[in-house]
């Protein structure tokens, strides 16, 4: 995780305006309102911040996301949570898209190796203590690493899971302190698949092998025709959440 913490350290001198920040989600969740494109949300943001303040968090399942932001902010930094877990297919998705699109591809790694993690609280903890789990390799992390950025983009979607059936395009994500931006929040799986196939993206090889939502390998199984698209994660624990998106479930 050295580039976003190194990034989280050089920007803590310029403290956050956090009641600034709070109302220019509430005017953009205003101007934009429930519907607007995409493009709209993105070019949104570029009133008010460049591209210095913005980072992408990416699951690498697709490109849409990183794509349509770089290109209103090329160079745009995209966060990847290298859990230590992947599928080989997801690190290959991360590397075409940095190598094809125009931005900056930041690993965010957590403190502890698998093997430390397995040593420190017993080996596999995905299967014993999956939110455990998905805290250290994922949320704290992230949270380490959006320390240095005032807005984030996510890709998340109504469609994908009822936690995520109000989920605005403007937020003020206050787990954070920043403004978080859900640009594809009214697509539909079909128009992720129709975006990239126009754009010629990298795609996730396993989006057409059963696995409409990727997550960590050992966490993460194909989905039978007619499944709920979340169905394969953390299939048979309760669990339909890493943690990432729940803090802002209430206001999204």
């Amino acid at each position: 995780m050295s580039a976003a913490t190194d990034r989280a350290c050089a920007v803590a001198e310029a403290p956050v305006d956090v009641d600034r920040l709070r109302a220019l989600a509430a005017e953009g969740a205003e101007t934009l309102g429930w519907e607007a494109s995409a493009e709209e949300v993105i070019a949104w943001v570029g009133e008010h911040f460049s591209v210095e303040d913005l980072a992408v968090a990416c699951s690498m399942a697709d490109a849409v996301v990183p794509s349509l932001v770089a290109d209103q902010f090329p160079g745009v930094d995209v966060l990847f949570l290298e859990t230590g877990y992947h599928f080989t297919e997801t690190l290959a998705t991360r590397d075409e898209v940095a190598r094809q699109l125009d931005v900056t591809v930041v690993d965010v790694t957590p403190k502890l190796s698998v093997a430390e993690q397995d040593a420190a609280h017993g080996k596999d903890l995905f299967a014993s203590d999956p939110a455990a789990c998905c805290r250290m390799r994922k949320v704290e992390p992230l949270n380490d690493a959006l320390a240095g950025y005032r807005v984030w983009f996510s890709g998340v979607r109504r469609e994908e899971a009822p936690t995520r059936l109000n989920t605005p395009l403007v937020t003020f994500d206050e787990a954070h302190g920043l403004i978080k931006v859900n640009p594809l929040a009214t697509w539909r799986h079909e128009d992720l698949v129709d975006h990239s196939a126009r754009r010629r993206l990298p795609v996730n090889l396993l989006r057409d092998n059963g696995y409409p939502s990727i997550g960590c390998k050992p966490c993460t199984r194909p989905v039978a025709p007619g499944e709920d698209p979340r169905a394969g994660r953390w299939s048979g624990s309760g669990k339909i959440e890493c943690g990432i998106h729940t803090a802002a479930a209430t206001e999204s």
